[in-house]
């Protein structure tokens, strides 16, 4: 018959683990002698008795689970083996690393066990692994740390983790609360007896911060085992948290009574009311089941993390029935009977152990056999797939369970995987597969929220009427349409009024919560006054700010209500001018307007002057005749006949080009003569700078150290001008050379000044005007969807038409030359006009020498050409070309005779011998 021993000790010099009086003491120790003896004997004959260790908190509900999974998965092994008996030693760890390490030396000892097991805190798995090593005994543990060190597996070879670590589970939170958009978290966990959090907090931190998140506060409670008043300690704890804007709160890990305190008293203290948020790690889900209902009910409204396991497996429904028997037989004082994760991670380590023994077959147990053979195991077990990697670790990516307390129990929502997110069904496909399911961005489960609210949580101190928002308004502002604060006698009859205090209201009216809000003025400079909201002395701030990089690393703003940059405004430069007429065309449009009517002139003249007798005379009268005509012409006042063809497509063409100018020219003067156009004395940046001119801006405002460490000017040369009227004095003293505002502030100015000043283009671009809140306030994401909307029902349009309306267009200097002329425009104009006077040019030269030498071959055999010089073969030519005609047999010319030789060169400028001329005109050349 095969039996096994169990002996459950506490770390002290007593050896047996008793409840009991001295009576009951000695007659169960009577009883057990005579029942167990021949069971051993006859055991120890059958097969070999293998001592195990197990170390746990007996005390705890999660130890008296851990035990009563032990004793069943020994017993079922014992009653099942051949080969081997297993003999169970319980010790009491107290949650202590250090009774931990002194009950794992007195079991390797004096009990000579072969594996050690338990150890719920990874401080307690640690030292006991380090006696473990030592010894070369396999140390299999419950708890595992947040982030394994790098050098585990040299430290602790004989190390098994049956846990894996926790950073799957703080990427399921991180997406929890990044699905609800919530931005900071306050993480609270109970410190280790020997300090730390085992690397929890830097997991959430790091998932966090990839989600957009990040940990504003940790509340860091001191090791329950230390303190005497729980009660008063929290309190205090607590306290700290009143000054702290979020109230999403992330319970890392603390003990069971320490959850049960905290939770008591963070109710009575309010942090379990309206708008806050309690979620809860693997590690206090796991008390839920053997907490009271009126524990729970404190606990209403929470979220927790519980690792997924399978209850529909045979083997899992046989140990469901046997825990619930046993358990409620050995400990009726709970109310719940029901197996945890801890308990199935109880039994399957018995299993492992068990399946390890089953491949040795020596006599003797070889710690490296039985280590290696642990390694290997591979199987489903009730806690889940049970397989190493790397030596240690467990390698199975766990489904995570996402549960809701709902009243006196808590309900399960969702699921979580590592691989896919939230879903609402499992399913494996196989058993060596991973879990699959639906991915989900958000949780699909409806939530019950704490104090029953029925929206999502903001997850942030949102005010009260008793505590209400308090908004810092600026209390001397340069342009008082944006923000006028008239200050009573106290600050209780103080009156805002302005464009941004009124877009406040309509903001308030389209948010779907009450917002209690106290306005309280601020005289200090803008700077200062975001430096307030990020100190956390003022909650919000509603004015005209600015959104600048620096300043959206320390608050948070919403949707810019209005654009903004920076601009430069100049005087307007007197326009009184008595050379206007000239400024229709640029100079060099004059100039290419100027030269293609000379060139128009002189083809006219070169056409007309042989076929036209209104184009004879000396050469004066000829250019002037010319050049009347084509001058007149612009007026369309031209009174001389043309009569060659190639001119009058020369002059039409031109009459075009004339009526499309002249046209042009009377639009833009008439523009610049009626239309009064600005334009600004300075326009360049540089020669304000250069020249050390004295320049005016908002000194309260960003926009002085903008100009003196981004544009460059020194400090020495701005003037700090505080009131919105005084810049017009400042210019006419030339105090000032220009002024530096923000666009919204331009167009006010402006529409008081606006025949008086104008802008430049805008020198740079920000992020607009907006309201500020503090980082990770769910009110901004409120506010810029109320903003939004305003935009888009025109509301905001009204506000600006009511605070700002123009009483004048307000024009940028790039706009002063609109009705200005270019020669861009015209070029193609000019090649046209060019371009045709120069084709008829060309043909008219080539129609001339075709009849010239077409007549010299009718009279060849009567001029000895052969006698003529090279000058003479091109001075004919060219005189034929200059008369237009040639005397060829006597035929006088229709006109006048050509003049002789000497008279001709003369006029063309070239210098020749005399010759005569003998004959009658029949073009024979005598030398």
């Amino acid at each position: 018959m095969i039996t096994s021993a169990f002996e459950v000790q506490q770390p002290s010099p007593s050896i047996t683990y008793v409840r009991s009086s001295k009576h009951r003491l000695f007659f169960s120790i009577l009883i057990s002698f005579f029942i167990i003896l021949p069971f051993v004997a006859e055991a120890s004959n059958d097969g070999r008795v293998i001592n195990i260790g197990a170390i746990i908190d007996v005390d705890s509900r999660i130890g008296k689970e851990e035990r009563t999974a032990l004793e069943i998965a020994v017993q079922s092994f014992n009653v099942n083996s051949n080969n081997h008996n297993l003999s169970l030693y319980i010790r009491d760890s107290r949650r202590d690393p250090f009774v931990s390490a002194t009950a794992a030396e007195e079991l390797i000892k004096e009990k000579d066990v072969k594996v050690i097991i338990g150890m719920e805190t990874w401080e307690e798995a640690a030292l006991v692994a380090d006696i473990g090593s030592k010894a070369r005994i396999p140390v299999l543990s419950f708890a595992s740390p947040a982030t394994p060190p790098k050098l585990a597996a040299t430290r602790w070879p004989y190390l098994v983790r049956m846990a894996t670590n926790d950073s799957e589970q703080m990427k399921c939170i991180a997406a929890i609360i990044s699905s609800y958009g919530w931005r900071k978290v306050i993480a609270v966990y109970e410190d280790g007896v020997y300090g730390g959090d085992y690397g929890k907090a830097a997991e959430l931190s790091e998932a966090l911060q990839k989600s957009g998140s990040e940990i504003e506060y940790r509340l860091i409670l001191p090791p329950f085992s230390s303190i005497s008043n729980p009660k008063e300690v929290l309190e205090e704890e607590l306290e700290k948290l009143q000054s702290i804007q979020s109230r999403v709160f992330v319970v890392l890990q603390a003990s069971s009574p320490m959850t049960v305190h905290l939770f008591e008293e963070a109710k009575k203290m309010g942090f379990l009311g309206r708008d806050s948020v309690w979620i809860i790690t693997d590690t206090i889900s796991s008390y839920l089941d053997s907490y009271n209902s009126s524990v729970i009910s404190s606990m209403e409204g929470a979220l927790g993390i519980k690792i997924y396991y399978s209850e529909a497996s045979s083997s899992y429904r046989s140990f469901y029935d046997q825990f619930r028997r046993i358990f409620r037989k050995e400990q009726p004082e709970e109310d719940n009977f029901e197996p945890g994760i801890q308990a199935l991670k109880a039994y399957d380590s018995i299993r492992i152990i068990t399946e390890a023994l089953e491949g040795i077959t020596s006599p003797d147990i070889n710690p490296e056999m039985l280590l290696k053979n642990i390694l290997s195991i591979n199987f489903n077990g009730l806690s889940g797939e049970i397989r190493f990697r790397n030596g240690q670790v467990l390698s199975q990516d766990p489904a995570l369970r996402i549960i809701n307390v709902v009243g006196k129990k808590y309900k399960e929502l969702d699921f979580w995987l590592p691989r896919i997110g939230f879903t609402r069904n499992l399913e494996k496909r196989n058993e060596s597969d991973h879990f699959v399911g639906n991915n989900s961005i958000d949780l699909i489960g409806r939530v019950t929220w704490p104090a029953e609210l029925v929206r999502v949580p903001k997850g942030w101190a949102m005010p009260t009427n008793a505590k209400p928002i308090i908004i810092g308004v600026p209390g001397r502002t340069q342009f008082q349409k944006f923000v006028k604060v008239e200050f009573g006698e106290n600050p209780s009859k103080n009156k805002y009024g302005g464009f941004c205090i009124e877009l406040f209201h309509e903001v308030l009216h389209h948010l779907d919560y009450e917002l209690p809000y106290e306005f309280q003025p601020f005289n200090g400079s803008y700077p200062e006054l975001v430096d307030r909201v990020y100190n956390k002395m003022y909650d919000a701030v509603v004015g005209d700010i600015t959104i600048l990089e620096e300043r959206a690393k320390k608050v948070e703003f919403t949707q810019p209500y209005a654009e903004s940059g920076l601009s430069m405004i100049v005087p307007v430069k007197s326009e009184a001018s008595a050379w206007i007429f000239l400024k229709p065309f640029p100079p060099e449009m004059w100039l290419v307007t100027v030269a293609i009517l000379i060139y128009t002139m002189s083809i006219v003249w070169f056409l007309e002057r042989q076929s036209n007798p209104e184009f004879e005379g000396p050469w004066n009268t000829q250019m002037g005749t010319a050049l009347w005509f084509t001058f007149s012409s612009i007026f369309f006042a031209h009174r001389e006949k043309i009569h060659g063809n190639l001119t009058k497509v020369v002059v039409v063409v031109w009459l075009f080009v004339v009526m499309i100018l002249t046209s042009s020219f009377t639009a833009s003067l008439t523009s610049m003569l009626t239309v009064r156009r600005m334009e600004p004395n300075v326009t360049d940046i540089s020669w304000l700078k250069n020249e050390k001119r004295m320049i005016g801006c908002d000194g309260d405002s960003f926009v002085k150290s903008y100009l003196k460490d981004v544009i460059g000017f020194k400090e020495k040369n701005i003037m700090n001008v505080d009131d919105e009227y005084k810049y017009e004095g400042e210019f006419k003293s030339n105090n000032i050379t220009a002024a530096f505002l923000e666009l919204p502030y331009q167009k006010i100015f402006l529409s008081h000044y606006c025949n008086q000043y104008i802008p430049t283009k805008p020198i740079s671009k920000f992020g607009g005007l907006a309201f500020v809140f503090q980082k990770g306030s769910p009110i901004t994401a409120d506010f810029s969807r109320a903003i939004l909307k305003l935009f888009e029902d025109g509301t905001l349009k009204s506000l600006e038409d009511k605070w700002f309306d123009p009483q004048c267009a307000v024009n940028n200097v790039t706009e002063i030359s609109t009705d200005r002329l270019s020669l861009h425009s015209f070029w193609g104009l000019y090649l046209i006009s060019g371009g045709t006077s120069t084709i008829c040019f060309l043909l008219a030269i080539i129609l001339s020498l075709r009849k010239y030498y077409h007549r010299g071959e009718e009279t060849q055999h009567h001029s000895p050409l052969r006698y003529m010089t090279a000058q003479n073969v091109a001075v004919v030519p060219s005189k034929h070309l200059y008369h237009r005609e040639v005397s060829v047999r006597g035929e006088a010319s229709n006109f006048n005779q050509a003049p002789n030789n000497t008279q001709w060169s003369s006029r063309m400028g070239i210098r020749e011998p005399t010759r005569q001329w003998h004959g009658d005109f029949r073009g024979e050349l005598i030398s």
